[in-house]
């Protein structure tokens, strides 16, 4: 029975990070869909590119509940059921898969920068303030939110390892660590040619990335 109890909980994680916000706000606002300008990327960083922060600050306000919220309701109330922090790791994992490849928006997601940063505010608060901070760290001093997220992604699983520990945890944490990074590889090209686009630089609308923009030009013809 703890079995279906976890698999139904995993499920729940990642249907609710199928919710891409990012698109849900736009459209709420009447805004561009995220998809279609600047990155591609439909995320809270992209959405701040159209000029409209309000957008960002709810996008990226819902995209780390989502992570946070079904973490800290197993946490709360799943020991009667036989879930620990083991299954709170994993569901947190899948609302961060599901924000990756979400299944409500043709498994088209972002890359998941806000939603692992609430997962490890869930699962653990110290851990997740000690990556928040580094991203802030670099994101003042660089500007690029891209190389932020990268050194936040590399940092968050030694921190695990060195002050909590090897576990559940970790290995969730050097999962979503790994995706993020591979997320992020073509930003990784354009900060090594120098193209990456700064933290509030504006995109005119309809101007998206190569790949975004190939991929919604196909879906149009």
């Amino acid at each position: 029975m703890e079995t279906a109890y976890s698999l139904a909980a995993i499920v729940a994680g990642y249907l609710l990070g199928s919710l891409s916000f990012a698109v849900i706000i736009s459209r709420l606002m009447g805004l561009h869909d995220p998809r279609t300008y600047g990155s591609g990327n439909p995320g809270a960083t992209n959405v701040l590119r159209s000029g409209n922060k309000a957008a960002a600050i709810l996008t990226l306000a819902f995209d780390a509940l989502k992570g946070y919220v079904p973490v800290v309701l197993i946490l709360l109330f799943g020991e009667p059921y036989g879930l620990g922090a083991g299954t709170a790791a994993l569901v947190g994992v899948a609302a961060f898969v599901g924000h990756l490849w979400p299944v409500f928006f043709k498994f088209e997601g972002g890359k998941g920068v806000a939603t692992a940063a609430g997962v490890l505010l869930g699962i653990n608060p110290w851990l997740g303030l000690a990556t928040l901070l580094t991203w802030v760290i670099i994101a003042v001093f660089f500007r690029y939110s891209s190389l932020a997220s990268i050194t936040a992604a590399v940092f968050a699983p030694f921190y695990q390892l060195l002050i909590w520990g090897a576990g559940p945890v970790a290995g969730a944490v050097l999962l979503m660590s790994l995706l993020l990074i591979w997320r992020h590889s073509a930003n990784i090209r354009k900060l090594v040619a120098g193209t990456e686009s700064r933290i509030g630089q504006k995109a005119a609308p309809g101007a998206a990335a190569p790949a975004g923009g190939a991929r919604h030009q196909r879906k149009r013809h």
